[in-house]
């Protein structure tokens, strides 16, 4: 007869241990306090008013299924790297909030992220503008 596991076997995190329909469940329920938590955070706050201003913007503006999918999906990058940047800068903050040379090439790097993923956007929003409008 096997024995069971020592208390000291089981995983730390019990989502480890789920599986199926119960996994998918949990794991929806903490993508909800992941967008509640980047919600606080002003940056992703400014940038999801934008996205209920251009999301819809996108269906009007793209010419073509593939269109209105760069539009629409330039904005919900901006807002995934966000959210991966604030992660990045919780975790750090998390370490300690002394001054550490990594700590802060890691925060760097999540903000170049965000810019680079802003530039992007801004880049296909104002092509597709020019093309609408100043090139027939």
């Amino acid at each position: 007869m096997p024995s069971s596991p020592s208390p000291s076997a089981a995983p730390a995190n019990p989502q480890k241990a789920r599986t199926g329909l119960n996994r998918i469940w949990h794991a929806a329920g903490y993508s909800i306090e992941g967008l509640r938590a980047g919600w606080n955070e002003k940056a992703f706050r400014q940038e999801a008013v934008a996205a209920m201003v251009l999301l819809p913007l996108s269906i009007w503006l793209g010419r073509s299924w593939v269109e209105v999918a760069l539009l629409a999906g330039s904005v919900v990058i901006v807002m995934i790297v966000e959210l991966l940047n604030t992660g990045i800068e919780t975790a750090i903050d998390r370490i300690g909030p002394e001054w550490h040379d990594l700590s802060k090439r890691a925060k760097d790097m999540g903000s170049a992220a965000v810019l680079l993923a802003l530039l992007l956007c801004i880049g296909i929003w104002a092509a597709a503008l020019f093309q609408r409008f100043f090139h027939g």
